[in-house]
C-alpha cells in the first residue's frame, strides 16, 4: 500500500470511528482537529473526494460532512486485524456470572443477557445444535407397574422427561435391566446413533422385555430426533428500539426479522468456525429485513465441537471492535462453562 493509500485509509477509518461514535457527518476539519492526521484540512478534503468516488463514504447533502457507506464499513471491520481484548477484570466477570448459571438454558439466557447488556444491542444466541449433542445417561424410574418415567440427559446440560405408559406390568426387579439396556446403546453416543441403537434394541431385545423396550424406544427416539420449538433465545431488544431515529428505514422491519427464526438460525448457522468472529453487514445479510443491520456472530462449543451459534445484531454504525471482542469472549467462556471445562 502506497503512502497516499494509506494516509487515505486513515482517513476512511477516522470517519468511521467519529460516526460511530457521534452519529453525525464527519467534515474535514474536524478530522484535522481530532485525529492529528499530519495533513492540511485541503489534503483531508481531496481524499474524502477520492473515498466518496470509491464508494467507501457518501455525502447526503452538498454543504454537509461524510457518512460511511456499508463498503466503508466493511473496509473497517476487515482492517481489525486486532480486536482490543476485555479486560482481565471484564473476563473474570464474564466467566463468573455464566458460571452461576444452574443448568444449559440458564447459561444460555445469561449469556445473552450479559451480551445485549455489553453492546447495547440485541443479542441472540442458538440452543444446542442436536446432532452435535450426546446422551450422557438415561434414567428409569418406576412410578407403578405399568408407568415409567424416562430421563434423558445430553453433554450441553439438556435435560428432558417423558412418561411412558405399559401394556403389560413391569416388575420392579425389571427396572436396573431395562435402565442398562438402555444406556448401553445411547451413553456417549450422538443423537443419531442413539436413536438407531434404540431401533436395533426394540427389535432385538429379551424376548421377556420386548414391548417394554420398543414403547421406551419410540419415546426416547421421538425425544431423540425433534427439533424444540423454541430454538433461539433473545435479549435486548429495548436496546435496538433506542436506536431507531437512526435507522434509515423502519424498525418494524428489523423487529419482524428478529421474530422470524429462521432467518436468525441461517445467520448463525453461518459462523461455524470456533476460533473466528463473522460479520456481515447491511446488503450481506441475505434476508431484506435485515439489510439496514450488521450482525456480529460466533460459534460456542466444547473443544473442537461447535454446539450453536452466538451474535449480536444492531444497526450498520455499531463500535465493531467494541462488539467483536464481547461476543469472542462470551462465546469462548460459554463453551468452557456448558463443556464443564
Amino acid at each position: 500500500m502506497s503512502s497516499t493509500q494509506q494516509r487515505r485509509f486513515e482517513v476512511l477509518r477516522a470517519i468511521v470511528s467519529d460516526y460511530i461514535e457521534m452519529k453525525e457527518p464527519v467534515g474535514s476539519k474536524a478530522l484535522v482537529d481530532r485525529h492529528k492526521l499530519g495533513v492540511s484540512s485541503a489534503t483531508v478534503r481531496n481524499d474524502m473526494a477520492v473515498l466518496e468516488a470509491e464508494g467507501y463514504i457518501s455525502q447526503q447533502h452538498s454543504s454537509s460532512g461524510r457518512i460511511p457507506t456499508e463498503k466503508g464499513y466493511r473496509r473497517f471491520v476487515d482492517s481489525l486485524q486486532e480486536v482490543k481484548p476485555l479486560s482481565q477484570a471484564e473476563h473474570r466477570a464474564i466467566l463468573k456470572f455464566l458460571e452461576q448459571g444452574v443448568d444449559m438454558e440458564d447459561v444460555l439466557r445469561r449469556s445473552v443477557q450479559l451480551l445485549a447488556q455489553l453492546t447495547q444491542q440485541v443479542a441472540v444466541v442458538q440452543l444446542p445444535v442436536l446432532n452435535t449433542s450426546r446422551v450422557r445417561h438415561c434414567e428409569v424410574v418406576q412410578l407403578t407397574p405399568v408407568r415409567l418415567l424416562l430421563v434423558l440427559i445430553t453433554d450441553t446440560g439438556r435435560v428432558e422427561q417423558r412418561n411412558v405408559e405399559l401394556t403389560i406390568p413391569m416388575s420392579e426387579d425389571a427396572t436396573p435391566q431395562l435402565r442398562a439396556l438402555l444406556n448401553r446403546v445411547t451413553e456417549d453416543k450422538t443423537m443419531t446413533d442413539a436413536a438407531a441403537g434404540l431401533a436395533d434394541l426394540a427389535a432385538n431385545g429379551p424376548s421377556e422385555l420386548r414391548d417394554t423396550i420398543t414403547r421406551c424406544a419410540t419415546v426416547l427416539i421421538e425425544e431423540l430426533l425433534e427439533q424444540p420449538p423454541d430454538r433461539l433465545i433473545l435479549a435486548g431488544t429495548s436496546n435496538l428500539a433506542r436506536q431507531a431515529p437512526n435507522f434509515s428505514v423502519g424498525l418494524s422491519a428489523v423487529l419482524d426479522a428478529l421474530e422470524e427464526q429462521v432467518v436468525l438460525l441461517k445467520l448463525l448457522s453461518a459462523a461455524s468456525d470456533l476460533h473466528r468472529v463473522r460479520v456481515s453487514i447491511g446488503e450481506e445479510n441475505l434476508d431484506e429485513d435485515l439489510r439496514n443491520t450488521a450482525v456480529v456472530a460466533a460459534s460456542y462449543g466444547s473443544g473442537a465441537v461447535s454446539m450453536g451459534g452466538l451474535g449480536v445484531v444492531g444497526p450498520t454504525f455499531m463500535d465493531y471492535a467494541g462488539t467483536i471482542a464481547a461476543v469472542a469472549a462470551v462465546a469462548q467462556y460459554m463453551g468452557r462453562v456448558l463443556g464443564n471445562e
